[in-house]
C-alpha cells in the first residue's frame, strides 16, 4: 500500500480523497494555484505545492507541474479526481512512465473509452446499440450545420474530452448549430485542451441512467447497481439518486452485464461509470464511458455501503477486489443535491464572492465512514469565509442524504435544505426545494427534460409552492415578538418609556414592486414556556416552539407539535429593519410592525428602480472575453452583442431590442461585477 499520495485537483474532490487516505493511515499532498492559496483542500492535506496562476490551462491542466510536484514530495500515486485530467489518457502514459501510480484506469482504457468519439466506434464494433450520429471530428461551423441537416434536428453538440456539462449544446436549428459548435470548441479548448467536436442525434424525452463500475487488475470487474441522473439544467446534473425509481430489476441486471462486457473488452481497472440513455420501453443506448470517479458517487457509496476511493486506491495498488457481484447491496434510497454558486432567480448566472456565511446542516454520515448511514452527509471543498473564484466550475458543496425509502429520502433533503447556510454568495438551494416539492419528481415521473419543461421561462419565486404560506408570515411575527421580549427586560429603561412587548402587530410582506400585503397577527403566550408562543393569523393557530437563539440564521423548533427548520435573518439589502424568512426554498422578507405603523407604511409613495433597458449590464462576475459591436453600429434584436466567461462557461450576451451602440463601456480582458455596463445603446 502507498504511504503518500498526491491529489492533481482542488476543492470538494481533493477533500474527498484526503478524507479517505487519512482514515487508510496514508499521507496526501495537495496542489494548488494562485487562487486556491487559501482553500480547504490545501489546509486538510498533509504538504501543499504550489503550482501556477489561476487559470486551470496555467496549473491544474499542466501534467508537467503534477509530476514534478509527486517527485518533489516523494508521492508514489497520484488521485485525480474528476474534471481537469482525470480522463487524460496521456497524463496517465506520463505518469506510468515516471513510476507513478494512477489511482485510475489504465491510459489504453482512458484512450478507448474516455475519448467519446473513440468509445462510440469501440461500442458500436462490440454490438452495443449507439445513438445516430457522426463520430468523426469535425472541423467548421459550417460542416456542423450541414452534418445536423442530415442527421436531423434537434443534435447534440458535444466536444470529445468534455464532461460534467462543459463543451455540451443542443441545437433545434441551423443558428444554433451553427454558435453551439463555435461555443462547444471554446469550452473545450480552454477546460480541456482538446478542441475536437462532434454531432449526434438528441433523442427527445430520454431518462439518463449510469452503472457504476469497479474493475481490478486481476481481470474482475463489477456493477455496483445505477444511478438515475435525468434531472438536469442545460445538461449539468441537479439532483442524483439512487436506485432508479424506473427501470425493472431486469433492465438493471441487463445494463449491469453490459457495462461489465464494455469494460472488459479495454481491460478496464479503476472506478468507473457507463452512462446510458434509457427510453421509455426501458430500451437503452450506450452514450458515454467516464473513466473516472463521477461528482454523484456518494449515492452509490449509500446504498451499497462501499468506500469507491478506497477501492480505487486498493485496486492502483495491486490488490484484489474485496467482493464479488453477490456481495453487492442495495439497501435503502440515497439523494444528492448539488449546492451551486449561482443565482436561480436571474437565470441561474454565476455568483462568485465571498462566502459571509457558510454552515451546513448537521451531518450524521460521513466520507469513507461505510457503518453510519441513513443519515444526511455534506461534501464540500469550502468553509466560513473562503472564496469561490471565477475560475473554476460552480459547486460549493453536494448535500447527500440516506433514507429508507425515496419518499424517507425526499423528506430528509427538504429539512436538510431548510437548515443549510450560505451566504455572501447566491446557491440555488431555493430551486432544489422547488424540484424536491414538485409532485411529478415526488412521483418518479420525469425525465431528461423536466426542468427545460417545468421551467421553461426560467425560475422564479412564486415557482416554490408552500404547503402553508401563513406559517412564514407567523415565524416572523414570532421571532419578533421574542425580540421585543428581550428588549423589555433590559434594565435601567426610562419610567413611561419602557419597551411594551404587545401582542398586536402587523406583519408587512414586502414586494419589489410595492404591492406589500398587510397581515393582521395576534401574539399570545404558550403555557408560560421559553422560546414559546402562539401566534393567530386569520383563522389558524400556529403553536411555535424553538430552543434557537435570536441570533441564530438557522433556526429549529416544533410547529403544533411538528417539527421545523427554517432561517431568519435580520435586515435584506433593501431594508435593514426587514426580516428575511426561508422555509422550504420559499422566502419572504417581511416588515414586523405594531398597527398604526403599519397604516403610515401603506401612505408610503413607491419609488420605481430606475430603466436600465437602455444598457447592456453584465450579469454576473466574470470576464470580458468579446465584444461584438462598436460605436455607431445598427443592432437588431437577438444580435450577439457581448461574450463573458465564468466557471469556465461561456455566456453570451443578446441585444433585446433594435438599437444602435452610442458607447461602448467596457474593453475586451476587463474583469467584470454584476450589473457593470457593457454597453450603452442610443435612446
Amino acid at each position: 500500500m502507498f504511504t503518500k499520495i498526491l491529489i492533481a485537483n482542488r476543492g470538494e474532490i481533493a477533500c474527498r480523497v484526503i478524507t479517505t487516505a487519512r482514515k487508510m493511515g496514508i499521507q496526501t499532498v495537495a496542489v494548488y494555484s494562485d487562487a486556491d492559496r487559501d482553500a480547504r483542500h490545501v489546509m486538510l492535506a498533509d504538504e501543499a505545492v504550489h503550482i501556477g496562476p489561476a487559470p486551470s490551462r496555467e496549473s491544474y491542466l499542466l501534467a508537467d507541474k503534477i509530476i514534478a510536484a509527486c517527485k518533489q514530495t516523494g508521492a508514489q500515486a497520484v488521485h485525480p479526481g474528476y474534471g481537469f485530467l482525470s480522463e487524460n489518457a496521456e497524463f496517465s502514459r506520463r505518469c506510468e512512465e515516471e513510476g507513478i501510480a494512477f489511482i485510475g484506469p489504465k491510459h489504453y482504457s482512458i484512450a478507448a473509452m474516455g475519448d467519446k468519439i473513440e468509445s462510440k466506434k469501440l461500442a458500436g464494433a462490440a454490438g452495443v446499440n449507439c445513438i445516430p450520429g457522426v463520430n468523426d471530428a469535425i472541423d467548421t461551423p459550417e460542416r456542423a450545420v450541414d452534418i445536423a441537416k442530415g442527421i436531423g434536428y434537434p443534435v447534440m453538440i458535444k466536444a470529445s474530452a468534455g464532461g460534467g456539462g462543459k463543451g455540451l449544446r443542443v441545437a433545434f436549428n441551423d443558428k444554433e448549430a451553427f454558435e453551439g459548435f463555435t461555443s462547444c470548441r471554446n469550452e473545450a479548448r480552454n477546460s480541456f485542451g482538446d478542441d475536437r467536436v462532434f454531432i449526434e442525434k438528441f433523442v427527445e424525452e430520454p431518462r439518463h441512467i449510469e452503472i457504476q463500475l469497479i474493475g481490478d487488475s486481476h481481470g474482475n470487474v463489477l456493477y455496483l447497481n445505477e444511478r438515475e441522473c435525468s434531472i438536469q439544467r442545460r445538461h449539468q446534473k441537479v439532483i442524483e439518486e439512487a436506485p432508479s425509481p424506473f427501470i425493472s430489476d431486469a433492465t438493471r441486471k441487463a445494463m449491469g452485464e453490459q457495462a461489465v462486457q464494455l469494460a472488459k473488452a479495454v481491460k478496464y481497472q479503476s472506478a468507473g461509470t457507463v452512462e446510458f440513455v434509457v427510453g421509455k420501453d426501458q430500451s437503452f443506448y450506450f452514450l458515454e464511458m467516464n473513466t473516472r470517479l463521477q461528482v454523484e458517487h456518494p449515492v452509490t457509496e449509500a446504498i451499497t455501503g462501499l468506500d469507491l476511493v478506497e477501492l480505487m486506491i486498493r485496486v492502483a495498488a495491486g490488490e484484489t477486489l474485496p467482493l464479488t457481484q453477490a456481495d453487492v447491496k442495495r439497501n435503502g434510497w440515497a439523494m444528492e443535491c448539488r449546492i451551486n454558486a449561482e443565482d436561480p432567480f436571474r437565470g441561474f448566472l454565476p455568483s462568485t464572492g465571498r462566502l459571509v456565511r457558510f454552515a451546513p446542516p448537521t451531518q450524521s454520515m460521513w466520507q469513507g465512514d461505510t457503518e453510519h448511514l441513513h443519515g444526511v452527509r455534506v461534501d464540500t471543498g469550502v468553509q466560513d469565509g473562503g472564496e469561490i473564484p471565477m475560475y473554476y466550475d460552480s459547486m460549493i458543496a453536494k448535500l447527500i442524504v440516506h433514507g429508507t425509502d425515496r419518499l424517507d429520502a425526499i423528506a430528509k433533503m427538504r429539512e436538510a435544505l431548510n437548515g443549510f447556510v450560505i451566504r455572501g454568495v447566491s446557491s440555488n438551494i431555493p430551486f432544489q426545494a422547488a424540484l424536491l416539492a414538485h409532485p411529478k419528481f415526488v412521483a418518479g415521473d420525469f425525465n431528461t427534460g423536466f426542468i427545460a419543461e417545468h421551467y421553461a421561462h426560467g425560475f422564479r419565486a412564486e415557482d416554490v409552492p408552500h404547503d402553508d404560506p401563513l406559517f412564514l408570515v407567523a415565524l416572523a411575527a414570532f421571532v419578533r415578538r421574542k425580540s421585543r421580549e428581550r428588549a423589555a427586560t433590559i434594565s435601567g429603561q426610562l419610567p413611561g418609556y419602557a419597551v411594551n412587548a404587545g401582542k398586536d402587530y402587523v406583519v408587512v410582506t414586502l414586494a419589489d414592486d410595492g404591492q406589500h400585503i398587510y397581515t393582521p397577527v395576534h401574539v399570545d403566550e404558550f403555557q408560560g414556556e421559553l422560546g414559546s408562543a402562539r401566534v393567530r393569523v386569520g383563522a389558524s393557530d400556529y403553536e411555535i416552539r424553538s430552543p434557537s437563539r435570536l441570533n441564530d440564521i438557522a433556526i429549529t423548533g416544533t410547529v403544533n407539535g411538528r417539527p421545523f427548520v427554517a432561517q431568519i435573518e435580520r435586515g435584506t439589502p433593501k431594508n435593514p429593519l426587514a426580516l428575511r424568512v426561508q422555509h422550504n426554498g420559499t422566502r419572504i422578507d417581511a416588515l414586523v410592525v405594531s398597527p398604526r405603523m403599519a397604516e403610515l407604511h401603506a401612505l408610503m409613495p413607491f419609488k420605481a428602480p430606475p430603466d436600465l433597458s437602455r444598457f447592456i449590464l453584465s450579469p454576473m462576475p466574470g470576464l470580458l472575453v468579446h465584444v461584438a459591436v462598436v460605436p455607431g453600429q445598427k443592432v437588431q434584436a437577438g444580435e450577439r452583442v457581448a461574450v463573458i466567461e465564468a466557471m469556465k462557461m461561456e455566456n453570451v450576451l443578446f441585444a433585446a431590442a433594435d438599437g444602435v451602440v452610442s458607447k461602448v463601456m467596457a474593453a475586451q480582458g476587463e474583469s467584470l461585477s454584476v450589473d457593470q455596463p457593457i454597453v450603452e445603446f442610443a435612446v
